[in-house]
């Protein structure tokens, strides 16, 4: 009956652990501390995408929390209908990435990770990896260029190339927060334990 009970309580701290962001989330050394779990390791995870990808850890993690706040069912809001009825989503991000749809799908197809979820951090973290990656490989842009990848996150590697994020004061506005988040995010890294 005890290993019973202890069994259940352990189950429920890893649910209970992996079903809200970390709270506190503009500190890397505290996210990785409030995740450094058995089963889930957010700084293995993160490391190994490194390892994988190339792209640094700071660059992998900021995409996260620009996207997502580190929400694991993270969506857009949705649109409303006459200014009040909830109506749809703008798009299909979702989860911690979000990443749209089709182009999870072609994650899953080119990595052969069939069984990946959006609202799995390894999942994720990988996708993030391979997604700026392979923007790079498509655009040129090197892995440690973080105002340069996020626009290509946003925009995909044609739209990037095409230029069609000039004329976007947000996107640009967004890329700026996001290299600074980047940049605190690696000077935060040299002194976690």
């Amino acid at each position: 009956m005890r290993t019973r009970t202890l069994l259940a309580l352990v189950l429920l701290a890893l649910v209970a652990g992996c079903a809200t962001a970390p709270r506190q989330t503009r500190n890397i050394c505290a996210v990785f501390e409030q995740r450094n779990g058995f089963f889930s390791n957010w700084q293995h995870e993160a490391e190994r995408a490194e390892k994988k990808y190339g792209v640094p850890v700071p660059i992998l993690m900021a995409t996260m929390y620009v996207e997502s706040g580190f929400q694991p069912n993270a969506r857009p809001p949705r649109t409303k209908l006459f200014g009040f009825i909830p109506w749809t989503r703008p798009s299909t991000a979702y989860g911690y990435s979000q990443a749209l749809d089709g182009t999870w799908d072609h994650y899953q197809s080119a990595t052969g990770n069939w069984a990946a979820r959006r609202t799995n951090f390894a999942d994720a973290i990988d996708f993030i990896g391979w997604y700026h990656y392979s923007n790079s490989q498509a655009t040129g842009i090197q892995l440690n260029d973080a105002y340069s990848l996020y626009i290509a996150y946003y925009s995909g590697p044609k739209g990037y190339k095409r230029g069609d994020w000039r004329s976007n004061a947000q996107l640009q506005k967004t890329a700026r927060r996001f290299a600074n988040m980047a940049s605190t995010y690696q000077q935060q890294l040299q002194g976690c334990d």
